[in-house]
């Protein structure tokens, strides 16, 4: 283990963890996380999606797979409140007619009542009042989400003085409560912890300063001792693992 070298790699990478929209081909070669869910979330959406429907997806992150999804641009809308990726949504989406405006998960959506059909939501945040209120009678709410313990492994290894998970809710079954107890009808469900591996550590740096709500406050030189260690695991087995934690929900607006 060359000490300095290492730490010069690592602070490299500190220098330059940004992401546009949420492009992670930086360290697509370096770590590997198991996409193969239990079910495919764009397929699922699929299955409810029809062409006349008027579609809002919340949080879109850089609009990637909100058009993979493929629907009609005149009845599509979006929002996105992290600000790096506003921009790039406003350059990358109001120009082919998606309407697209600027708002967190958890704020008042800035739309009419009863406007959508479906709303879908992939790893970001929501309100129940809010989807009730944009949503029409027996509208749809799509949202594959991150639950409460991912990366947990990797997080006690960076900063073992982290004592909780950031988000306790993020549980399927407190997140399927609250849905129902707000008048939704759950369709689908479902609910897995899968492996991530990280096969360098400047990756790990990486995508630690990205993943800044899950790792907060990391620096390199703040936590050297503790990516030494993790150096030392890596030698020692390969890779430094840990799991992600993934839930998804498909449930219908009874709103009469």
């Amino acid at each position: 283990m060359d000490k300095e070298k290492l730490y010069k790699e690592w602070k490299n990478e500190e220098e330059i963890a940004y992401i546009k929209g949420w492009d992670f081909s930086h360290i697509s070669n370096r770590y590997s996380e198991e996409d193969n869910l239990p079910w495919d979330f764009k397929a699922v959406i699929k299955k409810y999606l029809t062409p006349e429907m008027n579609l809002l997806d919340m949080e879109t992150g850089g609009g990637e797979f909100l058009l993979e999804l493929k629907h009609l641009h005149s009845k599509t809308a979006a929002i996105e409140g992290y600000k790096p990726n506003v921009e790039f949504c406003k350059n990358k989406l109001l120009p082919l007619g998606i309407d697209f405006k600027e708002a967190d998960g958890a704020d008042v959506l800035p739309f009419d009542d009863n406007q959508f059909d479906i709303v879908t939501n992939r790893h970001g945040d929501y309100t129940c009042q809010e989807l009730k209120r944009v949503l029409k009678n027996n509208g749809l709410f799509l949202t594959q989400q991150v639950g409460a313990e991912n990366d947990w492994e990797l997080i006690k290894l960076l900063q073992p003085e982290v004592k909780e998970v950031a988000y306790p809710d993020q549980y399927l079954n407190i997140k399927q409560k609250e849905l129902e107890e707000n008048g939704f009808e759950i369709l689908e469900r479902g609910e897995v912890f899968q492996p991530i591996k990280f096969f360098d550590v400047g990756a790990l740096v990486w995508f630690a300063r990205i993943i800044e709500w899950e790792f907060p406050n990391f620096e390199v030189d703040k936590y050297l001792d503790n990516l030494y260690k993790a150096q030392e695991i890596l030698e020692k087995y390969g890779a430094i693992q840990g799991r992600t934690h993934r839930f998804y929900m498909v449930a219908k607006n009874n709103k009469l």
